[in-house]
């Protein structure tokens, strides 16, 4: 049998550090998709590894070798064309066999089962860290600060989606013609099947929503597009393919280009909110993000001397009421209903009214909208400061948006005017302000659904509960979480011409078992471990042993299928978590439903709590045991609407089915004749103490008995007495050699057989 080699792959492919002079820093970013790529077979795992917690921390990294073989693809977690394309050799004590082992090189590609990184800081220098307060494993990745970082989740799923589409780097077998890694089986964890944006935001709902900023979720950011994406479809569009968008680093959620004009224009919305500037060099457009790091320090007695300058360097300060203390940011919010929001951000010091306001067309998290806030304000107190000098032509090199330090602060230069000198005008800028500031993730409020939404019907044929049901009519009972007013059922022949069936006023309270509950002998209280119920809405409440006894707390569990429900009663509801019960003391099988209760009622099973909101649905008997059409849906919109649930179901009235025979025995006499005998039950007024003798309940009194072995029928007799006598003679003939069951049934004459009872007849 062929498999597959699967993998959680979590491995990780960077090693970045924000202090200056740590190893990587050549590559300029962690987001360098060729940096990440280069480490996905290679740096730690595969060229290097840390001994050391010391060693992690200063960076010294050993390197992976294999002195005594020269195999060091063997200690390589990442090495997996190695281990993919080679021999393998046991290696036992250390001693390396001097014949390979069964495995055949290129006969089966990898598949990765799991692989992800969190949207946090740094995610990729451990993908498998993650945050949850909750939780014993609750970590950082290795030199994180623990800011939410989407764009860094993004592109480690760029990097290893590029890096094995690359035939290079993932080869096809010749053997089986797949490739090495098979892509189109790798899962990224983590897809969530609940709705976003109700998941995170509902956290009242789903208790893991604050985990979800920093978490693996890939919810409502697939979608999402690189900043440098958008740039350069923006620039393409207009027809400009002259660019370098290769240091843009962020990620868009949604922009809106509000009206045409030029690309500048189109870009202006990006450059503000993302703080990159468009320069020209060497006929490129290149986009050249705000740091605020200087990458040329000047001194003032080698700056040129020019007319226009009065002096080395002409300083300004504009003067503080031109600058405004207080911004107010208007944006599209995401990750909720994309309403219009507004984020604000004040100086301490802060005294005048002014206030500057501006919106951008873009979808902003809160607290990206408040960091941007911020640094407007911050780059507003800053850029009072300007200065102006000229540089001698030595300094071609330097252009527009490039920093530079001079004297004590650092200069962005905003305009050059070439001549026998260059003209510099530039404001100070601080690298502080471009800093990504971590922010509380705030999330979004849950609007609440307020459309109509589905019901969730559910039928139940029961047997009759208290006497005075139409006995082959089936149950109704419908939840919906919110509740819709009223509920119609409408049914009909065929699937048109609907009529009103019934109106339902109320919900039911329906739940899902998180426990199983195993079988249990009917009349005697269910001492067992208590039944654990997760309802959609609603409470419950325990009562006396005398109150369930006199017919309280009745409920009933099931697969889901209309016909096969097993109906109980429970003295204990204790609350142990939000909406969950725990059902004890329980009398079971009841109503006769003890006949076609399973072994095992499994975890997933429903339980409808039968109080007077269940209701009896419209049935002509001769429709019993034919199929119907059913729709169920909210009163006020008709059946023809999207939201009503349409069933096609058929009843067999289970009002109308006898209970099983009690007291089912049986023994073989010395003259090889077997004897059986047992006692009715029925299923209409029988709980009286009063009578001598139950009604009978059916037209005549009648018996299905059988002889059963293994899963076979030997044959079957009818009797109208409550015994049977089965001779040895008709055993032989009938093949009823050694030991077999005797099963017994009462029969009805508008039902058919009820649920048979069997005992073992030995040899």
């Amino acid at each position: 049998m062929h498999f597959d080699t699967v993998i959680d792959n979590y491995m990780p492919i960077a090693d970045w550090r924000d202090e200056p002079g740590h190893a990587d820093q050549a590559w300029k970013s962690i987001y360098n998709l060729d940096y990440l790529k280069a480490n996905i077979a290679g740096g730690e795992g595969f060229d290097w590894y840390y001994d050391s917690a010391e060693s992690e921390t200063a960076q010294r990294r050993l390197p992976i070798a294999d002195g005594a073989f020269g195999e060091p693809w063997v200690f390589r977690c990442k090495d997996l064309k190695s281990w993919w394309s080679l021999p393998h050799f046991d290696r036992v004590a250390g001693v390396r066999a001097a014949v390979p082992t069964a495995w055949l090189p290129e006969s089966k590609p990898f598949r990765f089962t799991e692989y992800g990184c969190g949207a946090l800081d740094k995610g990729a220098n451990q993908p498998n860290r993650f945050v949850d307060p909750k939780s014993s494993e609750s970590a950082l990745p290795r030199a994180s600060t623990g800011r939410r970082d989407d764009l860094m989740q993004m592109q480690y799923l760029r990097a290893y989606r590029d890096f094995f589409s690359d035939v290079a780097n993932n080869p096809v077998s010749r053997l089986t013609y797949t490739p090495m890694v098979d892509m189109d089986h790798a899962y990224v964890w983590s897809w969530d099947t609940r709705p976003f944006p109700d998941f995170p935001a509902q956290i009242d709902v789903w208790g893991d929503g604050a985990n979800f900023g920093r978490g693996h979720w890939i919810n409502g950011r697939i979608s999402n597009q690189s900043l440098a994406a958008v740039v350069a479809e923006v620039c393409h569009e207009a027809g400009q393919t002259a660019i370098d968008v290769s240091r843009l680093h962020g990620v868009v959620r949604g922009f809106s280009l509000t009206e045409t004009g030029t690309v500048r224009a189109a870009l202006q919305p990006l450059m503000l909110a993302y703080g990159f500037d468009a320069v020209e060099r060497d006929g490129t457009l290149r986009f050249v993000p705000r740091t605020g790091e200087p990458i040329a320090t000047l001194d003032r007695a080698q700056l040129a001397v020019s007319e226009d300058v009065g002096g080395a360097e002409e300083a300004k300060r504009a003067p503080v009421a031109e600058v405004s203390g207080r911004v107010r940011l208007g944006f599209v919010e995401a990750e909720g209903q994309y309403d219009l929001r507004f984020a604000e951000a004040t100086f301490p010091d802060e005294t005048l009214q002014h206030v500057t306001q501006s919106e951008v067309p873009i979808v902003l998290l809160p607290s990206e909208a408040n960091a941007l806030a911020g640094r407007w304000l911050a780059e507003a107190r800053i850029a009072r400061d300007t200065t102006r000098f000229a540089l001698p032509r030595s300094r071609l090199a330097l252009g527009a948006g490039d920093v530079v330090s001079l004297g004590d602060a650092s200069y962005r230069i905003d305009r050059m005017d070439l001549g026998e000198t260059q003209l510099v005008d530039a404001v100070r800028v601080e690298p502080s302000a471009y800093r990504a500031a971590s922010f509380d993730e705030t999330l979004p409020p849950a609007r609440p659904f307020v459309a109509p939404v589905p019901v969730f019907p559910v039928f139940l044929d029961l047997p009759l509960l208290t006497g005075n049901e139409v006995p082959h009519a089936p149950h109704l009972a419908v939840a919906a979480q919110p509740w819709p007013g009223s509920v119609t059922l409408w049914s009909s022949s065929s699937d048109g011409d609907y009529e009103v069936n019934r109106v339902i006023a109320a919900p039911t309270l329906v739940g899902v078992t998180e426990s199983v509950l195993s079988i249990a002998r009917p009349g005697l209280l269910d001492r067992g471990p208590a039944l654990r119920v997760r309802l959609t809405a609603g409470s419950l409440s325990g009562a006396t042993l005398d109150a369930v006894l006199n017919g309280a707390n009745v409920a009933a569990i099931g697969a889901g299928d209309a016909g096969t429900w097993e109906v109980f009663q429970y003295v204990d509801a204790v609350l142990v978590a939000p909406l969950t019960y725990e059902l004890g003391l329980r009398l079971r099988g009841q109503q006769g439903t003890d006949g076609i209760v399973p072994q095992v009622w499994p975890v997933g099973s429903r339980v409808v709590f039968l109080d007077r909101t269940v209701q009896q649905i419209d049935l002509p008997l001769s429709a019993r045991g034919l199929a119907r059409y059913y729709r169920i849906g909210a009163s006020a919109r008709g059946y023809a609407d999207p939201t009503a649930v349409l069933r096609v179901e058929a009843f067999d009235g289970v009002g109308l089915r006898p209970y099983p025979v009690a007291h089912l025995a049986a023994r073989r006499l010395a003259n090889g004749d077997v004897t059986g005998t047992w006692v009715r039950r029925g299923r209409i007024d029988a709980d009286s103490w009063q009578s001598r003798e139950i009604p009978l309940g059916e037209d005549r009194e009648a018996y299905a008995v059988r002889v059963v072995a293994g899963e076979a029928v030997l044959g079957e007799v009818s009797v109208i007495s409550p015994s049977c006598t089965l001779s040895a003679a008709t055993l032989a003939q009938i093949g009823a050699i050694g030991a077999f069951s005797l099963e017994v049934a009462q029969v009805s004459d508008r039902f058919g057989a009820g649920p048979f009872r069997n005992v073992l007849v030995p040899a």
